[in-house]
Parts: C-alpha cells; structure tokens; sequence
C-alpha cells in the first residue's frame, strides 16, 4: 500500500468520474502496435535491503571515472571540484529554496545569480547573461529561437562540427516551432563552407568553438559574414574552461553565447544534472527576447543594496504567446555550484586552470601522435584533440578499457555510418597526472 496507494474502489470512482468503463479504455487513442503486450521483464516486489544490494552488484560493473586513467570528454569532462563546493550548496539556505517564486524574498539566492551572470558575462566577453538554462544544448536551441525571434527569419545554419546531441536537441525544438534548420556535413577541419550558406533568409549560424573534434577557430570572419546578411552568430562551447585561455566568443563577434557549465563546480554525474548558460549582446531587443531569468541589481526604498528578477519571460509568468521560453525554472542549485567554483578561482585561477589543461593535452598529444600510425587530425586545441587510428578506434577503446584505460571517444559514436570509425576523441585535464599519461601511451602502444 505504500507504494500503490489506490484500492479498487478509489480506481472505479475515477474511471466513472472521468467517464470511461476501464483503465484500457483510457489507451484507445493509441494504435494497437504501438501498444505493449505483456509483462515487462522486470523482477517482481524486493525488499529495501534486497533492492540495496541488487543496485551495488550492478553499480560495480562501472568504472567510476576516478578510478582510472580518464581521457573521455565530447561535451562532459573531469576537472576536480574542491570539496568546498559541496559543503556550500548543501546548506540548507541554499538547498532549500532555490527556486524563487517570492523572488524579492529571496535576496541571497538573487545576489547569488546576479554574481552568476557576471562571472558569465564576463567569461564569454558578452554584456548581459541570463540566470542560467537546463544544460548546454537545450541552451543552443534556445539560441536559436531567440536569433528568429529578434531577425523575424525562420532559417538557421548549424555547423556540422557541432556536438551532435546538441545538434539533435535544436533540430527537434526548431521542427515544431517551424524554423528551418540545416546541417554541414561533419568533418575535423575549417568553417569555411558555413560562411558559403549564409542567405538573406538565414536567422543565424551556429558553430561550436572549440569544436566537437576539439579544433580552435578564429570566428571573426564568420561574424563578419553573418552580419553582412543580416543574421546572427551563435558561437557554442561544450568546455567552459577553454574561456579561461582562448579568446572570448564576444570578442569575436558573436551576438548570442551558449554552452556547458558541467566542468566547473558540478562533475560528471552520470550526465547530469549540468548547468547551461546563456549571453548575449546587451541591445535591448536581445534582452526583451533571450529566454529564462534575469536577476537585477537596484536599492530598496531606504537606499540599502538589493536585488530583483528583472525579467522572467515565461509562460509561468505572462501570456504564452509573449513567452520566450516553456523552460520551468533555472538551474539554480547546479548555477550556485558553479558560481561558488568561479569565486575560488577567481580571475587568475580560472586562467591558471585552463593553461594546466592546454599544458596537458599538448603533452598527450605530442606522445600519442608520436606512436606509429597514429596522426594528430587537430592541428589547434584546447584540451581535446581528434586522433586517427590505423585500426577501428570502437575497437581500440574496448581494448584500452581492459587494460584499466578509459582512453577517450570513437566519433563513430557520435556519427555512425558517417566514415570516421578511425577517428578517436581525446580529452586530457588537470586531472590526469604523469602516470595517467604514461599508462595511456604504453596501453595504446600495446593495442595498435
């Protein structure tokens, strides 16, 4: 009864208030093939102790990123989150409520997100930044109905270097809300042919910087061709960390910044929760259209420092037809970890942390590429290159696992039946120490 609370009366006093004779009758829109027939194969009732145990057994069979040689990144990366973070948000002010529907009230979690925006305004060189989104690529679809929104044009042009889960995630938003989107075929090298699919109907582009190959792009020129039509850029990053070292997409030309806040302060997690985040050009037409919350500085009526959601333009709070986004709040509590890793950091620390990952890839690099027939494929990185293997790099990465290495990513998992199966994604961090290094170069050797 604690977990199926409803006995058979409650259940036939809903059928008839609801007005139908059984709970199948309630199925009758859905297709019979698309119904399932059967019992799913799932074991029967356990206890609390016996379910315990049942998920130990399985969680063994994983090998947590910390207890190996770690080079997997495409989108997530392993950075080390001191334990001060986790201590901070756990505090039952910051836990509890940090979703502010009395916002006014709510001054600490405001002032929290006000230094949120700031520290990612100035990260990605733009002037404003929201209270945060979802995660990074529902944050680049968010990007692009906001660009059609502001340019009143319904086409937008994606990189084929961009992650492809976040590619997927806009492809699908832009479907139902009639934009047109299309894609480059993805291939490690120059954005030169996006700038070729730049129209005068054309809201926006979309390029990934550094890209999912882990190649670095100077996208001024882009910029340069996409306001010479009219549309917007949108630069997308998946490693928040490369804005410590690279130069900023604002500084670039870019009118709207999106991507993943995961790698500071939040941790892998088995995907999520991540945090997004958001930036765009200060005019006021990019302000009254980006998606999300909006905290605000001003005085109160004695003249003493406070704080307010400035905007929240969401269907929650106005007219659906006048909301810029269906999202249901920020990522509040993820922004919070995020915000408190920045502050420890502070400006020469963030800078600090993202030459020791630049310092590390450079080195795994130069050894992996090294080996015979093994070819560096980017020639400018961050802290992620694209290598190609003589052999399957599926195959190369399942034999590295058994040798107690998680040696990175095949493309062709991002882009099967696309002819990269010889491609391999590798990630290094400030995480990996020598003997990581050493243990993947003697691995790989072994393996090829």
């Amino acid at each position: 009864m604690r977990y199926l609370p409803l006995t058979p009366d409650d259940r036939t006093i809903m059928l008839d208030k609801i007005g139908v004779s059984s709970v199948d009758a309630l199925f009758d829109d859905v297709p019979e093939s698309a119904r399932f027939d059967g019992v799913v194969d799932l074991p029967r009732r356990a206890t609390e102790l016996q379910v315990e145990r049942a998920f130990t057994r399985m969680a063994k069979k994983n090998t947590a990123a910390s207890e190996a040689p770690f080079f997997v990144g495409a989108g997530a990366y392993k950075h080390h989150v001191p334990a001060t973070v986790d201590h901070l948000i756990q505090r039952s002010e910051y836990l509890t409520s940090y979703t502010p529907y009395q916002p006014e009230i709510s001054q600490g979690t405001l002032q929290t997100l006000f230094e949120f925006q700031t520290q990612v305004a100035a990260l990605t060189g733009m002037e404003v930044a929201n209270a945060s989104m979802y995660d990074g690529s529902t944050a680049c679809a968010e990007a692009v109905l906001m660009a059609c929104r502001i340019t009143r044009r319904n086409k937008a042009v994606l990189s084929g270097n961009l992650h492809p889960h976040y590619a997927a995630a806009t492809h699908t938003l832009a479907k139902y809300m009639d934009i047109d989107t299309t894609s480059q075929g993805a291939k490690p090298g120059s954005l030169d042919d996006i700038a070729n699919s730049i129209t005068d109907e054309t809201a926006c582009v979309v390029v990934q910087n550094p890209d999912v190959f882990g190649k670095v792009h100077d996208l001024t020129p882009l910029a340069e061709a996409a306001h010479a039509k009219g549309a917007l850029l949108i630069a997308v990053f998946t490693e928040v960390v490369s804005l410590g070292l690279m130069k900023s997409p604002g500084a670039m030309g870019a009118d709207i910044v999106v991507g993943e806040g995961q790698s500071l302060g939040v941790g892998l997690q088995f995907g999520g929760p991540y945090v997004g985040l958001f930036a765009c050009r200060g005019d006021r037409n990019f302000i009254r259209n980006m998606p999300g919350r909006l905290a605000g500085e001003t005085v109160d009526a004695d003249g003493r420092r406070g704080f307010v959601l400035t905007l929240s333009t969401r269907e929650q709070h106005i007219r659906r037809d006048k909301a810029t986004s269906n999202i249901c709040t920020n990522s509040g509590l993820m922004a919070l970890a995020w915000t408190i890793h920045c502050t420890l950091l502070g400006q020469d620390g963030v800078s600090k942390l993202a030459r020791l990952n630049h310092e590390r890839a450079c080195e795994l690099a130069d050894r992996l590429s090294a080996l015979p027939g093994v070819e560096l494929v980017t020639d400018a990185f961050f802290n992620e290159f694209t290598l190609r293997l003589p052999k399957d790099a599926a195959g190369v990465v399942e034999a590295l696992v058994d040798k107690g290495v998680l040696g990175g990513v095949p493309a062709s998992r991002l882009y099967p039946g696309k002819g990269l199966d010889d491609l391999l994604l590798v990630a290094a961090t400030e995480t990996n120490t020598d003997e990581d290094l050493d243990a993947f170069e003697a691995a790989l050797k072994e393996v090829l």
